[in-house]
């Protein structure tokens, strides 16, 4: 998991559509509040801007084009620099099955990627399983949920909220999101890669006032060897070859 990088799109909006309320029986319902426009200040309002003034505005097109410049100029560039040499250069890119993406026979793409030293893959993220991407599991909606704290007036006051939210978000978060990760890994592993399975619940915040949150969750040896007689019986292929190879030689180890 080391070696995995998982990657997403996520919308954030400048206002929120609906919000629900929870009221006891008792409880007269919410005022409604209307945004008076005239009382926002001039100098924040884009009608008032002067000529040429420049503005930020969203990317309202998701294409395959505007994805490959992003990975490429910005994704690749930032994982190089920020990578530690020590974990080597054989990285991961876990995206999921949108139209927007692109494989990893793209010419230009395997330019970049196997440039500098590294060997960086793109694997598509199994298809209605949106629990094994971190970023579905908890990240965004963490990051959500401080930058909907803000009331940001226009694009570049709405990223300057989400770079925000990444300060505020507490560093045992992310941990948390890892670990429901790998508690699905472990639940889809029982159910023979099957997608069939309860989010499981492990109590992290107990766990963590009693101080004995792991940081990894181990798999029982039985159930690896059961997974792996699975694969070798039932849907060997060229592509899960190496997976399967590699989780014979780490059983073997650890006998």
């Amino acid at each position: 998991m080391a070696h995995i990088v998982h990657i997403d799109e996520k919308w954030f909006y400048l206002t929120k559509t609906a919000q629900n309320f929870y009221l006891s029986p008792d409880e007269p319902d919410p005022y409604r509040m209307y945004p008076f426009i005239e009382q926002v200040p001039a100098q924040r309002s884009s009608v008032n801007r002067a000529a040429g003034t420049l503005e930020t505005k969203a990317i309202t097109s998701i294409t395959r084009e505007v994805m490959k410049d992003y990975m490429i100029n910005r994704v690749v560039p930032d994982l190089k620099a920020l990578w530690p040499l020590t974990e080597g250069t054989n990285i991961v890119i876990q995206q999921d099955n949108a139209r927007p993406h692109f494989n990893d026979d793209d010419i230009q793409w395997k330019a970049v990627a196997s440039s500098d030293g590294f060997n960086i893959h793109l694997m598509q993220q199994p298809a209605l399983s949106p629990e094994l991407n971190v970023n579905d599991l908890g990240w965004f909606r963490a990051l959500q949920s401080i930058q909907e704290e803000e009331a940001p007036m226009n694009v570049d006051e709405l990223v300057l909220a989400v770079l925000t939210s990444f300060q505020k978000l507490e560093p045992m978060k992310l941990n948390f999101v890892f670990l429901s990760l790998q508690s699905c890994m472990v639940e889809i592993m029982m159910q023979r890669g099957h997608n069939n399975y309860r989010l499981p619940h492990m109590k992290k915040q107990t766990l963590l006032r009693e101080r004995v949150l792991p940081e990894d969750l181990e798999v029982d040896n039985n159930l690896m060897s059961l997974c792996v007689d699975y694969c070798v019986d039932e849907c060997l292929n060229e592509a899960m070859l190496p997976v399967i190879l590699e989780l014979m030689k780490l059983e073997a180890e650890q006998v």
